[in-house]
């Protein structure tokens, strides 16, 4: 990653944080979703993102649109090129709506709950696919990606939690949300699989599959920049909010450790992952040319 787009030769980086402590009930049928920590959880990467010298945009529940969260990351698709880093955190709800194009293999597709409506992982893989060759991308998800109408929710606990909230959207609300939006959402799905010429694939699960499937390995070749997601939880299980910090973000933080931590990403995942219950487990994934990035100090520009 020696290449920089900077004039002083040093890399560019950007960052997006995105928080939500509710969604607006017009668009989520009804449901308003309360939080109380996501906010508190964006700022914090913002935190992290300005101590390493980057440019950063915070995105709070009623300026977190999907307007304005697709402007922001296209404008750093725009600008970063070889060697600079793209830094994107989301703080909130997770859902899913059904899936329409045929790709997933439960027959859903995972979503992030923004404010005026949810972003499909198919949006987002796109999105990513459209950065220049060797940009880094680090995305951290504290959101849950399992709240199916087709899978369990695993049951509660052992060990006492600070809260019970889950930041999985309900079931039915899902179920209500994509019913009164139906269209909306279809379309959606259909356009980013026209767009990219073949069916999009799950960002989180694209790396597990790749040695089984020919189509993902091909979809995955198409991602030119180098990605790594840490997600807050497996895909069955669900990702808990708190009074300051969701549990995940909470995680990230103790390790960070304001900066003390030494170690590359593959370190930084598991001291993540030692700080949290086995319901909650987080997952690393990488899509493109990663390898190289992943032997770097977290967050380093």
């Amino acid at each position: 990653m020696a290449t920089t787009s900077s004039s002083t030769g040093k890399p560019n980086a950007m960052s997006l944080h995105i928080g939500l402590n509710a969604v607006s009930p017009a668009a989520y049928g009804g449901w308003s979703g309360e939080l109380a920590a996501c906010e508190f959880d964006a700022k914090d990467m913002a935190a992290i993102a300005k101590s390493q010298g980057m440019k950063s945009t915070v995105l709070l529940t009623k300026k977190a649109t999907r307007a304005q969260s697709l402007a922001a990351m296209r404008k750093a698709a725009k600008q970063l090129r070889k060697g600079d880093l793209f830094f994107l955190t989301y703080s909130g709800h997770g859902g899913q709506v059904p899936d329409v194009t045929g790709e997933e293999t439960d027959k859903q597709d995972e979503t992030w709950c923004l404010y005026d409506g949810q972003l499909i992982d198919d949006e987002l893989y796109f999105e990513l696919s459209h950065f220049a060759a060797g940009v880094r991308i680090l995305v951290l998800s504290d959101s849950c990606h399992s709240g199916t109408v087709t899978r369990a929710v695993p049951p509660p606990p052992d060990r006492t939690r600070v809260t019970g909230r889950s930041k999985m959207m309900p079931p039915a609300v899902a179920i209500r949300t994509y019913r009164e939006h139906q269209a909306f959402y279809n379309k959606l799905q259909h356009d980013v699989a026209k767009a990219a010429g073949k069916g999009a694939v799950d960002p989180d699960s694209a790396l597990a599959q790749l040695a089984v499937s020919p189509r993902l390995t091909a979809i995955a070749k198409d991602c030119k920049a180098a990605v790594i997601l840490i997600s807050g939880c497996q895909d069955n299980q669900t990702s808990m909010d708190g009074d300051h910090n969701g549990a995940f973000t909470e995680q990230v933080l103790t390790a960070w450790n304001h900066g003390n931590f030494r170690g590359n990403y593959a370190k930084f995942h598991a001291a993540v992952k030692a700080g949290l219950p086995a319901d909650q487990t987080p997952n690393l994934f990488t899509l493109g040319a990663a390898a190289r990035f992943l032997r770097q100090q977290p967050f380093s520009v």
